[in-house]
Protein backbone atom coordinates (compact mmCIF):
# COMPACT_ATOMS: atom_id res chain seq x y z
CA UNK A 1 0.00 0.00 0.00
CA UNK A 2 1.59 3.58 -1.02
CA UNK A 3 0.02 6.66 -0.33
CA UNK A 4 0.19 10.27 -1.50
CA UNK A 5 2.81 12.10 1.15
CA UNK A 6 1.18 15.12 -0.13
CA UNK A 7 -2.30 14.28 1.10
CA UNK A 8 -2.65 14.45 4.65
CA UNK A 9 -4.60 11.46 5.63
CA UNK A 10 -6.88 12.18 8.47
CA UNK A 11 -8.67 9.36 11.19
CA UNK A 12 -12.24 10.19 11.99
CA UNK A 13 -13.91 7.13 14.44
CA UNK A 14 -17.05 7.49 15.57
CA UNK A 15 -17.60 5.61 18.68
CA UNK A 16 -20.87 4.65 19.06
CA UNK A 17 -22.35 0.95 19.72
CA UNK A 18 -25.63 1.80 17.82
CA UNK A 19 -24.37 4.01 15.54
CA UNK A 20 -22.02 0.46 14.82
CA UNK A 21 -25.08 -1.34 13.90
CA UNK A 22 -26.60 0.82 12.15
CA UNK A 23 -29.50 1.67 14.52
CA UNK A 24 -28.92 5.34 14.93
CA UNK A 25 -27.46 7.78 12.61
CA UNK A 26 -23.64 8.78 13.11
CA UNK A 27 -23.66 12.80 12.93
CA UNK A 28 -20.14 12.91 14.91
CA UNK A 29 -17.98 11.75 12.56
CA UNK A 30 -19.63 13.81 9.49
CA UNK A 31 -19.30 17.09 11.56
CA UNK A 32 -15.67 16.14 11.95
CA UNK A 33 -15.26 15.67 8.50
CA UNK A 34 -17.35 19.04 7.42
CA UNK A 35 -15.21 20.92 10.08
CA UNK A 36 -11.87 19.87 8.67
CA UNK A 37 -13.23 20.64 4.93
CA UNK A 38 -14.32 24.03 6.18
CA UNK A 39 -11.32 25.11 7.70
CA UNK A 40 -8.14 22.67 5.80
CA UNK A 41 -6.57 24.76 3.39
CA UNK A 42 -4.05 21.89 2.43
CA UNK A 43 -5.39 18.66 1.04
CA UNK A 44 -6.28 15.83 3.24
CA UNK A 45 -8.30 12.72 3.29
CA UNK A 46 -10.27 11.43 6.13
CA UNK A 47 -9.79 8.12 6.62
CA UNK A 48 -13.47 6.94 8.65
CA UNK A 49 -14.57 4.21 10.74
CA UNK A 50 -17.83 3.57 12.60
CA UNK A 51 -16.94 1.40 15.64
CA UNK A 52 -18.55 -0.27 19.00
CA UNK A 53 -17.68 0.74 22.41
CA UNK A 54 -15.10 -2.14 23.21
CA UNK A 55 -11.55 -1.06 23.93
CA UNK A 56 -9.85 -4.02 22.15
CA UNK A 57 -11.86 -2.94 18.96
CA UNK A 58 -11.27 0.75 19.48
CA UNK A 59 -7.17 0.16 20.33
CA UNK A 60 -7.10 -2.18 17.16
CA UNK A 61 -8.82 0.66 14.59
CA UNK A 62 -6.20 3.30 16.49
CA UNK A 63 -3.33 1.47 16.11
CA UNK A 64 -4.13 0.86 12.00
CA UNK A 65 -5.26 3.91 11.24
CA UNK A 66 -1.43 5.26 12.86
CA UNK A 67 0.45 2.43 11.66
CA UNK A 68 -1.14 1.08 8.49
CA UNK A 69 -2.95 4.21 7.15
CA UNK A 70 -0.36 6.30 8.22
CA UNK A 71 -2.98 9.12 9.60
CA UNK A 72 -1.01 12.06 10.96
CA UNK A 73 -4.12 12.89 12.93
CA UNK A 74 -6.98 10.70 14.34
CA UNK A 75 -9.81 12.56 16.03
CA UNK A 76 -12.48 10.14 17.48
CA UNK A 77 -15.70 10.93 18.24
CA UNK A 78 -17.90 9.30 21.60
CA UNK A 79 -16.96 6.85 24.22
CA UNK A 80 -15.60 10.06 26.47
CA UNK A 81 -18.36 10.06 29.34
CA UNK A 82 -18.55 8.24 32.54
CA UNK A 83 -20.95 5.44 31.26
CA UNK A 84 -19.65 2.26 32.00
CA UNK A 85 -19.23 1.45 28.14
CA UNK A 86 -17.50 4.76 27.70
CA UNK A 87 -13.91 3.76 27.06
CA UNK A 88 -12.43 5.76 24.30
CA UNK A 89 -9.89 7.32 26.44
CA UNK A 90 -8.46 4.05 27.92
CA UNK A 91 -8.11 2.69 24.79
CA UNK A 92 -6.50 6.45 23.37
CA UNK A 93 -4.20 5.83 26.35
CA UNK A 94 -3.29 2.26 26.15
CA UNK A 95 -2.04 3.12 22.51
CA UNK A 96 0.17 6.27 23.10
CA UNK A 97 3.61 6.75 23.76
CA UNK A 98 2.62 10.33 25.20
CA UNK A 99 -0.15 11.96 26.52
CA UNK A 100 -1.36 15.63 25.53
CA UNK A 101 -2.89 16.43 28.73
CA UNK A 102 -3.51 20.37 27.69
CA UNK A 103 -5.82 19.30 24.77
CA UNK A 104 -8.29 17.66 27.27
CA UNK A 105 -7.68 20.40 29.75
CA UNK A 106 -8.86 22.71 27.06
CA UNK A 107 -11.40 21.45 25.87
CA UNK A 108 -13.28 20.91 29.17
CA UNK A 109 -12.39 24.42 30.03
CA UNK A 110 -14.30 25.94 26.77
CA UNK A 111 -17.01 23.69 26.97
CA UNK A 112 -17.46 23.99 30.50
CA UNK A 113 -18.42 27.73 29.70
CA UNK A 114 -21.93 26.30 28.09
CA UNK A 115 -22.72 23.85 29.74
CA UNK A 116 -22.27 22.66 33.41
CA UNK A 117 -22.12 18.74 32.50
CA UNK A 118 -18.61 19.18 30.83
CA UNK A 119 -16.95 18.20 33.51
CA UNK A 120 -18.17 15.06 32.88
CA UNK A 121 -16.20 14.46 30.06
CA UNK A 122 -12.69 12.37 29.83
CA UNK A 123 -11.55 13.87 26.40
CA UNK A 124 -7.52 13.44 26.10
CA UNK A 125 -5.26 13.12 23.24
CA UNK A 126 -1.81 11.57 22.80
CA UNK A 127 0.99 10.77 20.56
CA UNK A 128 1.35 7.33 18.52
CA UNK A 129 4.61 7.14 16.67
CA UNK A 130 3.74 10.05 13.81
CA UNK A 131 0.10 10.00 14.77
CA UNK A 132 -1.45 13.07 16.92
CA UNK A 133 -4.94 10.96 18.28
CA UNK A 134 -7.63 13.79 20.06
CA UNK A 135 -10.46 12.39 21.82
CA UNK A 136 -13.84 14.44 21.19
CA UNK A 137 -17.42 14.87 22.95
CA UNK A 138 -20.23 13.30 20.60
CA UNK A 139 -22.53 15.91 19.76
CA UNK A 140 -21.68 17.83 16.85
CA UNK A 141 -22.32 21.09 18.48
CA UNK A 142 -19.61 19.98 21.34
CA UNK A 143 -16.74 19.22 18.12
CA UNK A 144 -17.09 22.32 17.09
CA UNK A 145 -16.29 24.08 20.36
CA UNK A 146 -13.26 21.76 21.11
CA UNK A 147 -11.95 21.64 17.54
CA UNK A 148 -12.34 25.50 17.36
CA UNK A 149 -10.46 25.26 21.08
CA UNK A 150 -7.74 23.24 20.10
CA UNK A 151 -7.19 23.42 16.36
CA UNK A 152 -4.81 26.28 16.30
CA UNK A 153 -2.66 24.08 18.02
CA UNK A 154 -2.60 20.55 15.81
CA UNK A 155 -0.51 21.68 12.77
CA UNK A 156 2.06 22.75 14.56
CA UNK A 157 1.97 19.46 16.91
CA UNK A 158 1.84 17.28 13.33
CA UNK A 159 4.82 19.74 12.12
CA UNK A 160 7.01 19.00 15.42
CA UNK A 161 5.84 14.74 14.40
CA UNK A 162 7.46 15.14 11.38
CA UNK A 163 3.96 15.07 9.27
CA UNK A 164 2.59 16.69 6.14
CA UNK A 165 2.34 20.80 6.45
CA UNK A 166 -1.13 21.57 7.37
CA UNK A 167 -2.59 24.99 6.49
CA UNK A 168 -6.00 26.39 7.35
CA UNK A 169 -8.39 29.27 6.45
CA UNK A 170 -7.02 32.14 8.60
CA UNK A 171 -10.51 33.75 8.07
CA UNK A 172 -11.83 31.01 10.27
CA UNK A 173 -9.10 29.33 12.09
CA UNK A 174 -5.53 30.42 12.24
CA UNK A 175 -2.96 27.73 13.12
CA UNK A 176 0.03 28.92 15.06
CA UNK A 177 3.17 28.04 14.32
CA UNK A 178 6.53 29.96 15.89
CA UNK A 179 7.70 32.87 14.50
CA UNK A 180 11.00 31.91 12.96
Amino acid sequence: MTFDATIARIGVVTVSDRASRGEYEDRGGPAIRDYLAEILTSPFEPVVRVIADEQPLIERTLIELCDNEQCCLVITTGGTGPALRDVTPEATEAVCQKMMPGFGELMRKVSLEKVATAILSRQTAGIRGKSLLVNLPGQPKAIKECLDAVFPAIPYCIDLLEGPYLTTDESKIKAFRPKK
